[in-house]
């Protein structure tokens, strides 16, 4: 019997771990945007690049291997990801929406969807009442991101599918924290599972990609008319890009993991610090649901500071963490939500889910973890105490 392989060999020893032509251990860049037909009548397999290129190829088929998918696709980030997965949807269909979704995501949902007739739901998924309750007859997706950004809550992903399968409804996934490395939502019910590409598969910092994975050859017909009409897809030298960071994915992301544990273990016995977010600490509300669907808990935590000048003085004073947007690189990166990634979402939108002025998202990357304590800790003793104005 032959031996199944684990996943960090998987990233490794794939069907495109060496070119059949050539033998390079390396998936030859393909730049062509159009290919010669030797035959009127019958045409090759690829004939345009926007349809179908052997590069971007690669990488589509090794995503939808890593998810238990049978088709994978990539897209030109991780919002025309998105955007094309909503696309199934028509005028008079509704979505329902995991509550503290990515801004970018609640951007294309209450600026763009609406325009075109689709109606949406907000509604907090740790909570399978509320769920249930919001599934309206038009409901045709629920929209989950778990553990959520930026306050990591987690979703029971098998109860929301029993939900949506008894209502005929599409579950879409965003698994970006998580990575098949840690989650597989295929193997739990989902239909499709979404990724900014971007942050912790790519992992350094230098791409902007995105990757929608399905198991159902049908609606990955579907998707794939919609990929090829909408046309948002990955450029052949971000997708060899992405293919190289997938090799590293597994040593990476268990160094973060293991970096994120030992730092919400510091911050949530720090007086100044008020409240932090992470799956991995046992006394977060989702931390049994995610031993149970998951392999981890990830690299990214939130933690709550009293108010916005509070956090301000953090970022400040901080030295070893890039202060930006995005997260899941090599280097660990530091934001403020409110200002970054759920700009897009008004405050008393913001302040409803709980992401006050003075929450700071954490993607933790490779450096030394007593570093990066050292340098919080140093930070923290700038802030000054005071009582928090605005919480959950």
């Amino acid at each position: 019997m032959e031996r199944e392989w684990s996943f960090s060999t998987k990233l490794l020893h794939n069907e495109w771990k060496v070119d059949r032509h050539t033998g390079a251990v390396s998936v030859p860049i393909q730049h062509a945007s159009t290919f010669h037909q030797f035959d009127f009548d019958s045409f090759g397999k690829y004939d345009y690049s926007r349809s179908g290129n052997p590069t971007r190829e690669a990488l589509e088929e090794t995503i939808a291997a890593l998810e238990g998918g049978v088709r994978g696709f990539a897209f030109a980030s991780g919002m025309a990801a998105i955007s094309t997965a909503f696309l199934l949807l028509s005028k008079g269909d509704h979505v329902l929406v995991t509550e503290d979704v990515y801004g970018g995501t609640y951007r294309m949902i209450t600026e763009v969807l609406g325009r075109f007739g689709i109606e949406h739901t907000f509604v907090d998924m740790t909570d399978l009442n509320a769920v249930a309750e919001n599934i309206q007859p038009n409901t045709k997706v629920i929209y989950i991101e778990t553990p959520s950004n930026p306050l990591l809550k987690v979703t029971d992903i098998q109860e929301v599918v029993k939900l949506a399968k008894a209502h005929g409804c599409l579950t879409f996934l965003d698994n970006t924290f998580m990575t098949p490395a840690l989650q597989r939502p295929l193997d739990l019910g989902v239909d499709i599972v979404l990724h900014s590409a971007t942050k912790f598969l790519a992992g350094h910092s230098d791409v902007v990609a995105g990757l929608a994975v399905v198991k159902d050859e049908e609606l990955g017909k579907k998707l794939y008319k919609l990929q090829n009409a909408f046309g948002a897809v990955l450029g052949v030298q971000d997708a060899w890009l992405v293919l190289r960071g997938l090799k590293t994915l597994h040593v990476r992301l268990k160094q973060s993991s293991e970096s994120a544990a030992a730092i919400a273990q510091y911050l949530d016995c720090h007086p100044k610090v008020e409240k932090v977010y992470y799956p991995g600490l046992s006394h977060h509300p989702g931390h049994d649901i995610q031993c149970q669907q998951a392999a981890g808990f990830g690299a990214v935590l939130s933690f709550r500071l009293a108010d916005e000048e509070s956090a301000r003085t953090f970022v400040r004073n901080v030295r070893l963490p890039v202060f930006a947007v995005s997260l899941g690189a090599v280097e660990s990166i530091l934001s403020h939500p409110a200002k970054m990634s759920h700009a897009a979402m008004p405050k008393e939108e913001r302040l409803r889910r709980g992401i006050t002025d003075g929450l700071l998202r954490l993607s933790v990357g490779l450096e030394d973890v007593n570093d990066l304590i050292a340098d919080f800790e140093q930070a923290l003793s700038f802030v000054q105490e005071r009582p928090s104005v605005s919480t959950p």
